[in-house]
């Protein structure tokens, strides 16, 4: 048997581009000219990434409903019904909570004052008792916390009280402007799409990749699942037991403004180690100047332990441990860095990108020979 052909020799173009500096400058003004064709139609890039999500959230209810017989199309008659009610009950706590939170802003700088009294007594039975240098200390953290209620106060319940119209309706005022009604508008038409024909997009996504990457990049779409959706999934889960739980243990203890505690011990339980404590502080402040001061602090101090507890020893090991299973200080430092640089968008984004890229450090990474054997 003869000898195969020789190859041909590569012409210009092959030459040129098995040179990695050039493939690297390709991908990179490739990469530019996305992200500034991304800044000319943002706005519609935007509506469709909501879009996706709300779809993408919905997806397993929807699945869930087909195995139930459910008709896919009635699935999304159920869930768009299911979407509108849960935003009227939303808009509807807001309201409560938001003037809560007004009312608890303005309480603080007197509840301070009371903690004050109370720092007064303890100061004199301990000064009597030969233990000085408390006066010094007491003003210092007296009027450092005053200071702090106060400009929270000035900062926040003008914002929130503007939120509020004379129906008492929150962001009535935003609703009224025709573009944003434009906007909602055409992100739930487009979710409601989407929904509608979930297998058949995703097919299309995959379509876009050269058929050699589409079985990675079908694997690398799990692994953001995993990582994105279930941890926003869990992460609502959670937040939801923590403030419904708070609200109630403080609604029995008879804790003024407990929706309003609730609502902030939900919002920033993301946050470990400090969420705990950014929740309860107002709590124990206002339960300072209730009768038997010992007993109510106590109780709320036990309100948040448990809810924490819980939260911590079985909810997220049950809910969280297939999706991120990321070290607190992990989530701490990722969180601070996504608010330097994004603010409250990076706040919500870092976590699940950090997550994501340790499960393709897992999947990709540690198992190639470039970590093993090292370049």
């Amino acid at each position: 048997m003869g000898s195969p052909p020789p190859a041909p020799p590569p012409n210009a173009f092959q030459f040129v581009w098995r040179n990695p500096w050039v493939r690297a400058a390709v991908f990179l003004l490739v990469a530019y000219l996305a992200y500034q064709l991304a800044g000319e139609v943002h706005t519609v890039l935007v509506d469709f990434l909501v879009a996706f999500l709300i779809a993408y959230l919905a997806n397993p209810l929807l699945n869930w409903l087909q195995r139930g017989r459910v008709k896919r199309g009635l699935g999304v008659f159920f869930v768009v019904l299911l979407f509108f009610g849960l935003f009227a009950l939303v808009g509807l706590l807001l309201v409560t909570v938001s003037g809560q939170l007004i009312m608890l802003f303005n309480k603080l700088p007197d509840q301070i004052g009371t903690l004050g009294d109370i720092l007064d007594r303890m100061t004199a039975w301990l000064t009597e008792r030969g233990v000085g240098g408390l006066t010094n200390a007491r003003e210092q953290i007296i009027k450092g916390a005053q200071d702090y209620a106060t400009n929270l106060g000035d900062n926040l319940v003008p914002l929130l009280r503007d939120a509020l119209n004379s129906t008492g309706t929150l962001f009535n005022s935003v609703v009224q402007i025709g573009g944003v009604v434009g906007q909602v508008v055409l992100i739930l038409l487009l979710s409601i799409y989407l929904m509608a024909d979930y297998s058949r997009v995703n097919a299309t996504l995959l379509g876009i990749f050269p058929r050699p990457w589409q079985p990675r990049a079908l694997e690398f779409s799990g692994l953001i699942g995993t990582a994105v959706g279930g941890y926003v999934r869990g992460q609502l889960l959670i937040a939801l037991f923590i403030g419904v739980f708070v609200w109630l243990g403080l609604t029995l203890i008879g804790v003024p403004s407990a929706a309003a505690i609730g609502f902030i011990a939900g919002a920033f339980n993301i946050v470990p180690y400090l969420g705990p404590i950014i929740g309860a502080t107002p709590a124990i402040l206002l339960a300072l100047t209730m009768p038997n001061v010992l007993l109510t602090v106590i109780l709320v101090i036990a309100v948040f332990v448990i809810a924490n507890q819980i939260e911590g020893n079985f909810l997220s090991p049950y809910i969280l441990s297939r999706t991120t299973d990321l070290h607190p200080v992990t989530v701490l430092v990722a969180i601070l860095v996504g608010v330097s640089l994004l603010g409250f968008v990076g706040a919500l984004l870092a976590v699940p990108l950090v997550a994501l890229g340790k499960l393709a450090l897992q999947k990709y990474y540690y198992p190639s020979r470039l970590y093993s054997e090292g370049p």
